[in-house]
């Protein structure tokens, strides 16, 4: 198993490599340190750790702030129940309220934004950390891991819960670990039964 979540952090760091990196860093000073303050922040939800590896690795590329969305209650440790329960919030429109807020958002340019699809769409924390933050006139650039079926609707979700933003081209990866890892153990747990 060890392996498996090895392996994967190794293809995320691959993949992200290239990745085009536009958010202006830091000013540096005059002796060439960076200043204390930057203009970049990078926010991102994950569940199971596929969002947070590129999170990290843009936030040092950029020697960016880095911001953890976390809901004010937590999501169930069990991933199914918490499927279900990111699917009534979606169908009902419910926004998931975070714990806590980016200290003075205004001080940022740019927000890359980070999370996995859930439900062909963005997780409903995503739709609190919109309400809950003005990015007018930001550049917010997106990082978005899925489980195969693309990004959904979460573009337009973005568009529409941050109108006033600059919404940049998103980066996505396929990353779904914890429901291929769940499908393999169940997978196997069958094949050990024997048949009925």
């Amino acid at each position: 198993m060890k392996d498996s979540a090895d392996s994967v952090r190794r293809a995320l760091m691959a993949a992200i490599t290239p990745l085009p990196l536009i958010a202006r860093a830091a000013p540096a000073q005059q002796d060439g340190r960076r200043a204390d303050r930057t203009s970049t922040l990078v926010a991102y939800f994950s569940r199971s750790g596929n969002t947070r590896v590129v999170a990290g690795l843009i936030q040092r590329s950029l020697g960016a702030d880095l911001f953890e969305l976390q809901p004010k209650v937590p999501y169930p440790d069990d991933y199914l129940a918490t499927v279900e329960e990111a699917r009534q919030e979606r169908d009902s429109g419910r926004e998931r309220p975070l714990g806590r807020a980016v200290i003075n958002i205004a001080r940022y340019d740019t927000i890359y934004l980070g999370f996995p699809i859930w439900g062909e769409t963005t997780p409903p924390v995503i739709l609190g950390f919109l309400t809950s933050h003005d990015l007018s006139d930001k550049d917010l650039i997106p990082f978005i891991t899925h489980g195969g079926y693309g990004l959904g609707s979460s573009l337009a979700v973005l568009a529409q819960g941050a109108p006033r933003a600059r919404l940049r081209p998103a980066f996505s990866m396929e990353a779904d670990q914890e429901r291929r890892t769940m499908n393999h153990v169940n997978d196997w747990l069958k094949s050990a039964r024997g048949p009925d």
